[in-house]
């Protein structure tokens, strides 16, 4: 058998107890002590493998940049793996959705998306350690504090990172109870329209107001209309604001909508259609706030190639490992929109991000956590 498998096989145990130490630091975006205790964990066990660096970042914790010391002489160049430390889960929510074990599965806020990640990574650095494997080159772990709410102070560094790297790794959840790693995600963001209108009465002077809310409605109804499920693009105005009452013209509305592209001349297609938006009425004002925040991540020659290395490591365990293009993004939309290749979802196998059933599958974190090793020392 596989050593670097048998070794994980063998300490299943102890890299899913270190899992939920992680899961009970809850760790929302936003808070800054919250995501820095969630950083001093794992600095504990990634002390014990190599280099650790920490970079505060103000609002939103610390970034972590961990180079393992890995056997073997001098490396040819680097590969970069990335992971986030931050969830969507306010603090307290582990009172009614504790971290547990049943049904084959470890249950908790974040434990799929990504703290389960995190772990392969760390005991991947192990595993090559202990076992004297040496790959050809350097790994460096960068985990961000703010991917859920887009990466706005940690995407310098990443991308600055990447540009030293042949290839990125990535240990988001995989797609799917198969556990299908993600070639392709989609670009996206989110756009702030604003309407500026005149009040006036609506029983008494009505002509002499121009509605907001009606000019906000015809804005809706001409962004809508861009939404093409064929080529994948989707434009939903998910929340919409306006008015201060019946009887009144109203003077302000706003829509906060989320874009989301397959492609990148898609996205400046999309971003161009905003910036030109146009009032129907005159009287009105258009003010448009936000843009796309992550490019997307296509499907990139040398992303097909990393995923074939993996899928023939797979397959030496009998293990079938299929691809997957996604809606949502991640911080290797960045790297692939440099021409890094990137491989994304290689993290836990489970379900239920963001959700009250988070959970992820027992009986894959050993081979999970081997496929990173392997490809660490391998690519």
């Amino acid at each position: 058998m596989d050593p670097v498998l048998s070794w994980m096989q063998a300490r299943q145990g102890e890299i899913v107890a270190w899992i939920r130490g992680l899961v009970e630091i809850e760790s929302p975006s936003r808070d800054e002590a919250a995501v820095r205790r969630a950083a001093d964990y794992v600095a504990d066990l990634a002390a014990q493998i190599g280099k650790v660096e920490r970079t505060r970042l103000d609002g939103y914790g610390d970034l972590m940049r961990i180079e393992p010391e890995l056997p073997g002489g001098a490396k040819d160049g680097q590969i970069l793996g990335i992971g986030h430390l931050d969830t969507v889960y306010p603090v307290g929510t582990l009172a009614t959705m504790p971290c547990r074990e049943g049904e084959g599965r470890l249950w908790g806020p974040g434990v799929f998306d990504m703290k389960g990640g995190v772990a392969y990574f760390l005991f991947a650095a192990k595993a090559l350690r202990e076992l004297g494997i040496a790959p050809k080159r350097q790994f460096v772990l960068q985990l961000n504090p703010e991917e859920e709410i887009g990466s706005p102070a940690s995407r310098p560094f990443t991308e600055a990172e990447a540009g030293k790297s042949q290839a990125v790794l990535v240990a988001e959840p995989s797609y799917g109870l198969a556990g299908n790693v993600k070639t392709a995600r989609k670009g996206g963001g989110t756009f702030t329209l604003k309407v500026d209108g005149v009040a006036s009465h609506a029983g008494l002077d009505f002509a002499a107001g121009a509605s907001a809310v009606v000019e906000l409605a015809r804005q809706i109804d001409r962004v809508a209309a861009w939404t093409d499920l064929e080529t994948g693009v989707t434009v939903n105005p998910g929340v919409v604001r306006g008015g201060t009452g019946s009887n009144v013209v109203a003077a302000h509305a706003e829509a906060v909508i989320d874009v989301r592209v397959p492609r990148t001349d898609q996205a400046k297609e999309i971003e161009k259609r905003f910036r030109e938006l146009a009032p129907f009425d005159p009287r009105t004002k258009l003010t448009l706030e936000g843009g796309l925040r992550r490019p997307p991540m296509e499907r990139s020659a040398g992303a097909a190639a990393l995923f074939e290395q993996a899928r023939a490591i797979c397959a030496e365990w009998g293990v079938e490992l299929g691809e997957a293009s996604v809606g949502g993004g991640s911080d290797g939309n960045f790297t692939a929109a440099m021409g890094i290749p990137t491989l994304d979802g290689l993290g836990a196998v489970g379900e239920g991000a963001h959700s009250t059933h988070e959970s992820i599958l027992l009986d894959r974190v050993a081979d999970r956590a081997a496929l990173i090793a392997r490809l660490m020392a391998e690519i």
